[in-house]
C-alpha cells in the first residue's frame, strides 16, 4: 500500500488541520507512524503532548484520555536539559482505525511554552463503497456525538 507523509512544526496550544477528505470518501487511511522532535534540542527543556483526532477539535490540551473514541493517536515527548538522570524520551501510540476524512493533530506543552516537530506516516488504501459508508458513517457519529 502506498505511504503519505506529513510534517509541520506546531506551537503549544496550537491545532493543525491535514486534509485528507475526498470527494468520493473512497480513500482510506490508517496512522502506521508518529514521531515528535524538539524544535530547539539542546536548547530548552519541555514535555509536550501531541494528539491526533478525527473531529476538529477548539482546544489543546495536555490531557490523554484513551476512552476517546474521536483520538487516533497520542504522543508524548520529554526533554530536561537539566538532568542527567532523565535523558529526552518518546513514547507514542495509535489506533489502527481506518478513516477516510481530515485529521486534526493537537500540542500542548506544560514545561516552557515549547513548539514542537511532528511526522506522520499514513498507509493508504482503497475503500469499497460499503467500508467508506462505514468510515463515514463513524464521522458523522463521532461529530454529532460531540
Amino acid at each position: 500500500m502506498p505511504i503519505k507523509s506529513f510534517r509541520g512544526k506546531i506551537a503549544d496550544g496550537g491545532i493543525d488541520t491535514i486534509s485528507l477528505h475526498t470527494n468520493t470518501g473512497s480513500t482510506g487511511y490508517r496512522i502506521i507512524k508518529l514521531n515528535l522532535f524538539a524544535a530547539k534540542p539542546g536548547a530548552a527543556s519541555q514535555e509536550s503532548v501531541v494528539k491526533i483526532y478525527k473531529i476538529p477539535q477548539t482546544t489543546a490540551d495536555g490531557e490523554v484520555d484513551f476512552s476517546d473514541n474521536t483520538m487516533l493517536a497520542a504522543g508524548y515527548l520529554l526533554n530536561h536539559l537539566t538532568a542527567t538522570d532523565n535523558p529526552a524520551y518518546m513514547y507514542t501510540l495509535f489506533d489502527g482505525e481506518i478513516f477516510n476524512q481530515d485529521i486534526y493533530v493537537t500540542h500542548s506543552e506544560v514545561k516552557n511554552a515549547e513548539e514542537i516537530n511532528y511526522y506522520i506516516e499514513l498507509e493508504t488504501m482503497p475503500l469499497a463503497l460499503d467500508e467508506n459508508t462505514v468510515a463515514t458513517l463513524k464521522d458523522i457519529r463521532n461529530i454529532k456525538s460531540q
